[in-house]
């Protein structure tokens, strides 16, 4: 892993902060020009879009999961399912759905996972009910 030696770490967290600010709409810019034009990258991997962690597994298998949540659990169900758990109470089918994953390998000990991941609401444009990031205004091409 090479953005987790330490050395390169020290150095990144040495860097003026003004230049790891993204001001140029493009995630990762300082990372992308360190690279730009020396042929280590083509360019079409070097500035393609980045997927977001809530969906680096694939949109697909994104997709496919909600739909299955969707299939699961009846309207009634749902709202029976999740109102048995006072803790983290899930607020879609496709959270339920975690949730009882994580019960059944982990009974009872949901609250050592302090909240669900999910954008930041007070972000501009983040205030969403879903955990992928393609939802967000400021996600860019790769959700589409």
């Amino acid at each position: 892993m090479p953005f987790g030696d330490l050395d390169f770490v020290k150095y990144v967290m040495c860097l003026d902060p003004e230049m790891k600010i993204n001001k140029y709409g493009k995630g990762k810019y300082l990372l992308r020009h360190a690279f730009e034009g020396l042929g280590y990258l083509p360019d079409s991997i070097l500035w393609r879009e980045k997927a977001a962690f809530s969906d680096a597994v694939g949109h697909s298998m994104v997709d496919y999961l909600k739909e299955y949540a969707e299939t699961k659990y009846t309207d009634e169900e749902f709202e029976e399912k999740r109102k048995k758990y006072d803790f983290a109470q899930p607020f879609t089918k496709e959270s339920l759905l975690y949730r009882e994953i994580f019960e059944k390998y982990y009974p009872g000990q949901a609250q050592m996972v302090v909240d669900f991941w999910m954008p930041n609401k007070s972000w501009e444009g983040c205030n969403v009910n879903d955990p992928s990031a393609r939802v967000l205004s400021n996600y860019g091409e790769s959700g589409k």
